[in-house]
């Protein structure tokens, strides 16, 4: 068995208490679990009185699914807009002229430091005083928010990735004769997209999640569908269980549909090196920074 980098391998002893623990752990789980399900039924709360609503297809077809169809709207446009917004403002930041790299930083700093309801809020304002005529100005205020807010995250993460790149990828393109804009544009930043990919699908599943926030404005997406149904039947605990089971679905959807693409593009950017060349080695064409 092989050690770590950061601690040794577990001897039997070790993995003999490691394994006590997950038991306990597990059994601790499941009486926990148990516990809640009979105070549930002392309380009557599993009762199918108000379990059956939840199924029901007039709670499905006229509340949740157009909820649930609202919820993906907007989460699908701040999604590409943050993409884009995070793309051009962290090239700026990497930009080799120094009023781009202020301006940009400005917007970023500024815009990860306001909390995202309190921009829906904000733009459900503006939008009002500045689009009287607009109905959607909820869905507007939403996908704005969600856009300006994630964006700015995302812009970091790609400073933050291109910064992490070994320094020999940069020089090895201007090496070849390219200028520093077109070393960051070809060589850096794919790389950088792929090593952050992990942390930009967390963020994109944050977006999904600040989706619901938008019911504090009026916007009609899923958990606001919810409260309606649970207004009228008088079971939150069902519905609002309903809704969660949902949104856990979406995201571990998004989960596993990003870690294939990130299997794809990592199979696709790591050519095998010629064998006495090094040609294909990233590590080799960036000049031997990583041994």
């Amino acid at each position: 068995m092989s050690a770590s980098v950061l601690f040794d391998a577990p001897g039997p002893r070790a993995r003999a208490w490691t394994f006590a623990g997950n038991v306990l752990g597990a059994v601790v789980a499941i009486g926990v679990a148990v516990w809640v399900l009979i105070q549930l039924n002392a309380k009557g709360q599993l009762s199918w009185d108000l379990w059956g609503p939840v199924f029901s297809t007039r709670t499905w077809q006229y509340y949740l699914l157009p909820g649930l169809v609202n919820t993906l709207r907007a989460a699908a446009f701040a999604i590409v807009g943050s993409l884009v917004f995070g793309l051009l403002f962290g090239m700026g930041r990497l930009s080799q002229l120094a009023p781009v790299r202020w301006v940009c930083g400005v917007f970023v700093e500024f815009l990860r430091a306001v909390p995202v309801l309190l921009m829906m809020v904000f733009f459900y304002g503006l939008f009002g005083v500045l689009l009287p005529g607009v109905s959607d100005k909820a869905f507007l205020a939403v996908v704005v928010a969600l856009i300006l807010y994630n964006g700015s995250v995302i812009a970091e993460l790609v400073r933050s990735g291109v910064g992490n790149l070994p320094r020999g990828q940069r020089e090895a393109g201007l090496v070849v004769g390219l200028t520093e804009g077109q070393a960051l544009r070809s060589i850096q930043l794919p790389q950088a997209l792929v090593a952050m990919l992990p942390a930009m699908v967390s963020q994109i599943v944050v977006v999904l999640k600040d989706s619901a926030l938008g019911q504090i404005i009026g916007y009609q997406e899923l958990l606001r569908a919810g409260q309606i149904v649970y207004s009228g039947d008088g079971n939150p605990l069902q519905v609002l269980t309903a809704v969660a089971v949902v949104f856990i679905l979406l995201n571990v959807l998004l989960t596993v549909v990003a870690h294939r693409l990130s299997k794809l593009l990592s199979s696709r950017t790591a050519a095998a090196p010629l064998e006495g060349t090094g040609i294909g080695n990233p590590t080799a064409v960036a000049g031997g920074s990583r041994v």
